[in-house]
């Protein structure tokens, strides 16, 4: 698994060298940036090249990046084209429950904030672009859980405690998930940081698979009463976005 693992770590740093410079590398000048063995340069592009990924001048040993990462980078930015089309329902949702609303990504079995609506309200929850939820203690976390397959068995005890009311044992994160997969909404209310409550909804390709996380967060003033007012108009907008980016009819 070790020699696995180092072996992508290679083709991940000849793949960067690459990207760093405006025109082709030769072997050796990749081998004297990378600190990779010649020899070893060599195998790992001639992989790269089977994929794709690199491309080779025609009668040289000089290297730059394939076409087949263009395919990669656009998927990813399609990705990130769902924060246009949910901007609107973003605002539409602070409008309708004073509260901070967000956009995340599912990422490594965590959710990544990519776009946000801040709340008017002068005390009020500020997300953060690029912060990652946690798994077990975040409304986006326990959404990203319940649907990304194997993502709960890769939680190990014992889990981090952030604040007293932090669910620490697999069972007890089973449990929660369990209840997202049935009620379709994730909660968690002072469980990352105290006096923090957010819920989530899932937004969901026509197969079933997690496209983007759509949250509300707040202080204390977003309690029971208020999450519960507030998970049909995210629901709602979740279902619209998948609708609207093309994700299911």
């Amino acid at each position: 698994m070790s020699r696995q693992l180092g072996s992508v770590e290679r083709a991940v740093a000849l793949l960067e060298a690459l990207a760093a410079n405006s025109g082709p590398l030769g072997t050796n000048e990749l081998a004297r940036r990378t600190g990779i063995n010649a020899s070893t340069v060599s195998r790992v592009l001639a992989t790269l090249l089977e994929a794709g990924f690199v491309e080779r001048e025609p009668g040289a040993q000089r290297w730059q990046l394939g076409l087949r990462l263009v395919h990669l980078g656009n998927a990813a930015l399609a990705r990130l084209d769902l924060r246009d089309r949910a901007r609107p329902l973003l605002e539409q949702l602070v409008r309708e429950t004073g509260e901070t609303a967000t956009l995340s990504l599912p990422a490594h079995g965590e959710g990544v904030t990519v776009d946000f609506v801040p709340s008017p309200h002068s005390v009020s929850s500020r997300a953060e672009i690029g912060r990652a939820s946690v798994a077990h203690a975040t409304a986006v976390g326990k959404l990203v859980l319940a649907h990304t397959p194997g993502a709960l068995a890769s939680l190990g005890e014992p889990l981090e405690r952030y604040t007293p009311r932090t669910l620490t044992t697999l069972a007890e994160i089973e449990h929660a998930v369990g209840e997202v997969r049935s009620a379709g909404i994730a909660e968690a209310a002072g469980e990352r940081e105290p006096g923090l409550n957010a819920i989530a909804a899932p937004v969901l390709a026509a197969d079933g698979r997690l496209v983007a996380v759509l949250g509300l967060q707040g202080p204390e003033r977003f309690d029971d009463t208020a999450r519960r007012a507030a998970a049909e108009p995210l629901a709602r907008a979740a279902t619209l976005l998948a609708t609207t980016a093309g994700l299911r009819r």
